[in-house]
């Protein structure tokens, strides 16, 4: 039932924005052999992985998606989220405006000073309030996004209103490829000298791409998780990488997934029997019963209640075992959510 998956959070321990130094952020591991708890920070990594282990993590970069303008006709204010593109430039976006909004309504995009720069004409409504619509611009969309688009916050995060440091803190430091809506959280906390004393202690990195979507931003309302509609999202693994990860486990070494979308896709690609190259959409949701194929251990971000990666948790850590965690860091006053504080699970 979905109410198991709910919990009650004092508001104060929501993160409105990251630490200063990102491995400062507290970790909270959790053993499953005894069922114990440790706390740490994310600094101290090196010590808690073993040399021979696999870091695995999603290089994806947040695109500028949050849109903001005006219709064109009554002047109305207007929020969009961009999707994505397609080749004959068409674009998907879900919208937001008083009124109703029609095909053949245009839409003027404004820049961050709020001044008019390109208009966009709505075609064809679809499903879940996505529009199908036209940018009158000859640029490419995400050239677009760059120079007029804020950083798609979670409504938590300042009621989504974007200031200019999140430009950097919203983003990996490893993000290469554009095509996410929301951040890889767990990753948020890794900085350049952590990744090279994790090398230095013989801890290797892969790298994998899965584009978050827009599924992420969306509760799971059927109260049966068998009858939830999962959201499809891009992902890549390429040959050099899943070799490196195959061999890694064969050298008796455990994958290290960080974060949930990571674990989506090692777990997607680990169906067809073997790592090795994958590419292509991935709507997988992990839910109990499911059994692992490709992931040891996992850090993680705290996740909202009622939502498919607190499922996704509590599958791999154990239905009783997180249920304690989210209660030892309830206590303890972690840091939750996006900018806040991670969990690691071994």
């Amino acid at each position: 039932m979905l109410d198991d998956y709910d919990y009650t959070l004092p508001p104060n321990l929501i993160a409105q924005q990251p630490l200063a130094r990102r491995s400062d952020a507290r970790l909270l591991v959790v053993d499953r052999q005894d069922e114990g708890f440790a706390h740490r920070h994310v600094r101290d990594l090196p010590e808690l992985l073993r040399p021979g282990d696999c870091v695995v993590v999603n290089d994806t970069r947040v695109i500028a998606a949050t849109l903001i303008g005006r219709r064109a006709s009554t002047g109305g204010r207007w929020q969009g989220l961009f999707l994505d593109s397609d080749a004959q430039g068409c674009w998907r976006v879900i919208c937001k405006t008083r009124g109703k909004q029609t095909p053949g309504d245009v839409v003027m995009l404004q820049d961050r000073e709020l001044r008019d720069r390109v208009a966009l004409r709505m075609i064809e409504k679809q499903d879940e309030g996505v529009w199908i619509a036209k940018c009158d611009a000859r640029d490419a969309a995400l050239d677009l996004l760059e120079s007029l688009g804020r950083v798609p916050l979670p409504h938590y995060i300042r009621d989504g209103v974007m200031i200019d440091e999140d430009r950097q803190t919203y983003q990996t430091v490893y993000a290469n490829e554009p095509g996410a809506i929301a951040a890889p959280t767990a990753g948020l906390h890794f900085t350049v000298d952590l990744l090279k004393r994790l090398k230095e202690q013989g801890v290797q990195l892969a790298r994998l791409t899965l584009h978050v979507g827009v599924g992420t931003f969306r509760p799971i309302k059927s109260e049966s998780l068998d009858d939830h509609a999962m959201h499809a999202e891009w992902g890549r693994l390429d040959d050099a990488e899943a070799e490196k990860i195959a061999e890694a486990r064969a050298a008796g070494g455990r994958i290290v997934a960080i974060g949930t979308t990571t674990t989506r896709l090692l777990e997607s690609v680990a169906a067809a029997g073997k790592m090795e190259a994958w590419c292509g959409p991935t709507d997988l949701f992990i839910r109990p019963p499911y059994e692992f194929k490709a992931v040891d251990a996992l850090m993680t971000n705290f996740h909202l209640p009622r939502s498919t990666l607190l499922v996704l948790i509590r599958t791999f850590g154990g239905d009783a075992l997180i249920r304690r965690a989210y209660e030892e860091a309830v206590r303890e006053e972690y840091r939750f959510y996006s900018y806040g504080d991670a969990m690691l699970i071994v």
